[in-house]
């Protein structure tokens, strides 16, 4: 659904644009509100409203006597924002976030299928060029023919 690696700046009201692209995709499959957390490597997770009830429900499964499974769920929800983008596809990352992914004012939106990824231009940087190297590697081990 979401595809594509997108450079974008933060205005100097604090707002970020959802790529046009995503904006399309979203508009398309009427996702009205989307859901930001904290993700994994540094980055953000952002999720539209009915991925992130999908999501939701497998974390809720999952044994809350677990203590892997409460530190989990409680560092991702305890970070989770509702967001609905203004017209032309700006809106807010809380400090906090952005504090959590190192982002300052340039930022790279990358699509992975049902959810999109917000990273700090910089950390997105270091982790494709050493992941980059690899890409082949893991391919090759998680794709069988």
């Amino acid at each position: 659904m979401f595809y594509g690696e997108y450079e974008h700046t933060i205005d100097r009201k604090g707002r970020l644009i959802l790529p046009s692209k995503f904006r399309e995709v979203a508009k398309a499959n009427f996702i009205e509100k989307f859901f930001i957390t904290r993700g994994l490597d540094k980055c953000l997770f952002m999720f539209g409203e009915e991925e992130w009830k999908v999501q939701e429900q497998k974390f809720k499964s999952m044994p809350f006597t677990k203590q892997e499974i409460r530190k989990f769920n409680r560092i991702y929800f305890s970070g989770a924002i509702d967001i609905i983008p203004d017209r032309q596809g700006r809106f807010i990352i809380p400090q906090f976030l952005k504090d959590f992914a190192n982002i300052k004012r340039d930022v790279v939106i990358i699509g992975v299928a049902n959810r999109i990824e917000i990273w700090s231009k910089t950390l997105w940087q270091e982790f494709y060029s050493s992941s980059r190297e690899s890409y082949e590697d893991i391919a090759e081990k998680l794709i069988e023919t």
